[in-house]
């Protein structure tokens, strides 16, 4: 981010048009104590070009998902890492493909590594995770047992079952 000041304008550019509610900071500790840029505070409730499905506001019943992104060194070549603060995983669900998060805590967002291209931003990635979040508790809740392979956004085979929610 300092040898690239452009790539800070572009993140914080789309950050602020689809997550205003992520505040940008240049000194987040990752791993190893290691200082980092990156966002902290709250993904959109929803984040999808189709139109949020009923039951959705039941569902969360007031509950955000709260992030902490880091950028590594080596972004934009490779994405950001994203790590729910709240929901806060528990160990025994990580590295579970079924819960989508890795053994470090943060999201699997990403179904392959050519699915990341160095043009891509942190904000469409805190778009899946919203997403993510519906689908962390509809598996909480054991309404679900895994994931849909593409999102809640993409798929909605889910739809029916936050209809249900809403009565």
């Amino acid at each position: 981010m300092d040898a690239e000041p452009g790539l800070v304008e572009r993140e914080r550019s789309e950050m602020a048009t689809y997550a205003p509610e992520l505040e940008w900071h240049k000194n987040l500790t990752w791993r190893h104590g290691r200082r980092a840029y990156g966002w902290k505070g709250l993904a959109p409730v929803w984040a999808a070009e189709r139109a949020k499905p009923t039951g959705v506001d039941e569902l969360l019943a007031g509950r955000r998902l709260e992030l902490k992104i880091i950028y590594p060194e080596a972004f934009p070549s490779v994405p950001p890492s994203l790590t729910p603060v709240d929901p806060d995983v528990p160990v025994e669900r990580r590295t579970l493909s079924s819960w989508h998060v890795n053994g470090d805590g943060s999201l699997c967002l990403l179904r392959t590594a050519e699915d990341w291209q160095p043009t891509d931003t942190a904000a469409a990635l805190v778009r899946k995770a919203s997403g993510w979040l519906l689908e962390y508790l509809l598996m909480d809740a054991g309404e679900i047992d895994r994931m849909t392979e593409h999102g809640i956004f993409n798929d909605t085979s889910l739809d029916e079952i936050l209809a249900r929610r809403a009565g």
